[in-house]
Parts: C-alpha cells; structure tokens; sequence
C-alpha cells in the first residue's frame, strides 16, 4: 500500500496574504512530497509497507529513523494542509466550550500555541490535542507527533502548526513569532472541530 500525496482542497494562493503561493508549493509539492517518496522507499518490502500512517505511528519505536523522520512528515503535513482554509473561522459549539474550559479564552490558547511554538528549539510542531477527553498544548521535535508511542506527551492532534523554517522562512525569514501570529488568520476551525469530535 503505497503512500501518496493529498492533495490541496485550495489554491496555492489562497492563504495570501499570512502564508504566502510559493511557500505553500515548494512546501507542498516538494517537502511533503519527499516525505511520502522517502517513506515509501524505507518501508518496501517490510512488514510495515501495508500498515496505515496510524499504524506505523503507533508503533514507531519498532521502526528505523526513517520511518520515523518521513512517516512523521507525512502524517504531519496531511493533517497541517486539512486545518488551514482561506476564511478563518472562530471555533463553535463543543469545541469553543471545551477551550473555554481548558484556557479559559481562545486568545489564551492561542498564547499557549504560540509559545509552545516559539519555544520549540530547532524545527517541530506546536500541537493541540486531545487527551483523556480534555484539549491539551503540547510540542514535538523535527517530524515526530503526540500519536507516536514516544511521545512526552501522548494524545490525539487535532491542530498542529509547522514551526520548520521550511514552512515560514520566504514570507517572514527568521521571525518565527510573526508566522505564528499570522497563521491564526488561515485556521479552519470547522474542520478542527470535526477532529475534535471524532476524537472524544
């Protein structure tokens, strides 16, 4: 079962002006890409070719690096693509009420996000998660993820935000800060809410 590329639900433009065309192709159409090449290759002709993503992340430490580093890649980009959207939402119903519950304020969580995010030394991902039925801010190094077996913190990501400069570095350069503080314009929070539900 080969893995393979998701495809946009969006123009590569679509995010302008907070993520800019040409960050969004090249990180797409090459970054991603070579995940999903590089995985495919680590896994041929090994018990973990016909296992799903969430499978493989499961069970990762039984794996090489590059099953890690690549599978990670994947997983994580296919969920990053997924809760970006062109008109910003604001959260609702159950979702807004658990934030609430857990931050006390979305601005408040997404103080939490940004810091977990800034913090993160190197390349990562700022993670919000769901664990034991309550929504969580956690960070994980290079490509690895909160569904991986080792995980610091272990959980059920329903938004995560790229913090490899990769994901930032044409539009904003080295201000990490700024990326993050844009990147609240472009999150569909529908689709966030979605994976919220489906994770409780």
């Amino acid at each position: 079962m080969a893995h393979t590329l998701p495809a946009l639900s969006y123009a590569f433009d679509a995010l302008e002006p907070h993520i800019d065309a040409l960050t969004m192709q090249i990180h797409h159409d090459r970054h991603h890409q070579a995940y999903v090449d590089n995985l495919n290759k680590a896994l041929a002709g090994t018990d973990g070719e016909n296992k799903s993503l969430e499978e493989l992340m499961a069970n990762i430490s039984a794996y090489p690096a590059a099953v890690r580093n690549n599978g990670g890649g994947h997983w994580n980009h296919s969920l990053f693509w997924e809760i970006l959207g062109a008109n910003g939402s604001q959260p609702s119903g159950p979702l807004a009420d658990a934030i609430n519950a857990a931050f006390g304020t979305l601005d408040a969580l997404k103080e939490k996000m940004n810091t977990a995010g800034t913090t993160r030394f190197g390349s990562g991902w700022a993670w919000l998660i769901v664990k034991d039925g309550n929504l969580e801010v956690t960070s994980t190094p290079n490509q690895d993820n909160p569904l991986m077996d080792i995980a610091e913190v272990k959980g059920t990501p329903i938004l995560g935000i790229d913090v490899w400069e990769h994901a930032y570095y044409l539009k904003y350069q080295n201000k990490r800060p700024d990326y993050l503080g844009a990147i609240w314009n472009v999150i569909n929070w529908d689709v966030v809410a979605a994976k919220y539900n489906a994770a409780l």
